[in-house]
């Protein structure tokens, strides 16, 4: 076995366990810390923001970092820093406190969740890199299934603090110490090519002549216009996934039960996990199908919820459709970066191209919820609808002007 499956399931185990437990367990602790503290909802949810906020901030600094040290002990430290402030977060009792660990949480997540899996599969593999991508993200999803029930029922037995405690110590003991072991840097390394490369090309300085030298330099980039379409198109994907949190609520508001809310939030989870592996898989073919498939859906999972408001099976296909957009997020915009700008440069450029998303998740998280406030849930789910359509032919555009620059 080629041990770029390692360097997959060292990716799996950061998007599972540390971006499971940061992001898709955080919902758990909303009602028993707010209850506990005598805090609110909003005033504790803002932890997320400054985490956002944190990560924008970091990102660039993350890019050039990897480009001069090692990624396995990069990584590695990200890892132990996500534990300690995971822990930190059961030791808190002030709202202040709770934003300094989510700056924590925002740095460590730079790393971990925005140029993981696209700075190493990149290194990695020369082919199948969507379906890699894809694998990775999906694993987030899968480390929510698996700690949302573990975190409810340590809540349920020994209180909300102890379950911060139990997850941070699982991140610092369980997967650090497995980053340290298996992570590796560069194929070159251990005396490996890339997987999928030919063993007849010719390798000079590590990279393989004719192949993974190809793309611009970041200082190129920088003065490109298409380098900044990219950066639009991510902080609208960003954005407009987290309408995704509005779902449950509009279909309540239109009159179904808690329970088929939570369907609806269930069909949109769904989408998401199959749309991360699908859209890996297709975009490993044709790059300009995955932009349509992902914002398209979208667009037009967001109209089909407004549209069949009044009919539970048109809401939960809508969010099922809207999924996709979601999942483009994290596999889209690395596979299009990819597509448009080469490898020369992938880390730095991607993580510049990561500010736009974190970037989009700080405005959009609160915005959304502004307007829907000031106008209806209709109003923000067209809306997003014709934003995608605008990232869409931002994406599009993106890969034409690069077909004509080769």
């Amino acid at each position: 076995m080629h041990y770029a499956f390692v360097i997959v399931v060292c990716c799996c185990l950061m998007m599972g366990v540390n971006v499971g437990l940061t992001f898709s367990c955080a919902g758990i602790f909303y009602k028993p810390v707010t209850s506990d503290l005598g805090i609110t909802v909003g005033g504790f949810g803002l932890y997320m923001t400054v985490m956002y906020i944190a990560s924008s901030l970091v990102l660039p600094l993350a890019g050039r970092l990897l480009e001069r040290y090692s990624a396995r002990w990069l990584f590695t430290g990200a890892s132990a820093l996500n534990g300690v402030a995971l822990c930190l977060m059961g030791m808190m009792s002030r709202l202040w406190g709770f934003y300094v660990a989510g700056a924590l949480l925002g740095v460590s997540i730079a790393f971990l969740l925005y140029m993981s899996y696209p700075t190493l599969i990149n290194r990695w593999f020369h082919t199948r890199m969507g379906l890699m991508i894809g694998i990775c993200v999906a694993a987030s999803g899968l480390g929510g299934i698996i700690f949302n029930p573990l975190g409810g029922w340590i809540i349920t037995q020994w209180g909300w603090r102890i379950a911060y405690y139990v997850f941070g110590l699982i991140v610092i003991a369980g997967v650090t110490p497995l980053l340290a072991w298996l992570l590796r840097d560069h194929p070159e390394d251990m005396g490996l090519r890339k997987f999928g490369l030919d063993a007849g090309v010719p390798v000079s300085g590590g990279v393989a002549v004719g192949c993974d030298d190809t793309g611009v330099t970041y200082a190129q980039a920088v003065r490109m216009p298409v380098f900044y379409m990219l950066i639009v198109f991510s902080f609208i994907m960003m954005g407009c996934s987290t309408l995704n949190l509005f779902i449950p609520g509009f279909t309540e508001n239109v009159g179904f039960s808690v329970e088929q809310a939570s369907l609806a939030a269930a069909a949109s989870m769904v989408g998401v996990t199959l749309g991360k592996l699908l859209l890996g898989w297709i975009n490993d073919r044709n790059c300009t199908a995955g932009v349509v498939l992902c914002t398209g859906g979208g667009a037009v999972g967001l109209a089909v919820i407004v549209v069949g408001a009044a009919a539970l099976p048109l809401i939960l296909a809508g969010g099922f459709m809207f999924g996709w957009c979601y999942a483009g997020v994290t596999v889209q915009t690395a596979m299009l970066t990819r597509a448009v700008m080469g490898s020369k440069d992938y880390s730095r450029i991607f993580a510049t191209i990561s500010v736009a998303l974190s970037a989009g998740g700080a405005v959009a998280s609160g915005g959304w919820g502004l307007l829907a406030d000031a106008t209806s849930y209709p109003v923000i789910f067209i809306s997003g609808a014709a934003s995608l359509i605008l990232a869409g032919i931002l994406g599009l555009g993106a890969l034409r002007i690069a077909k004509t620059r080769r």
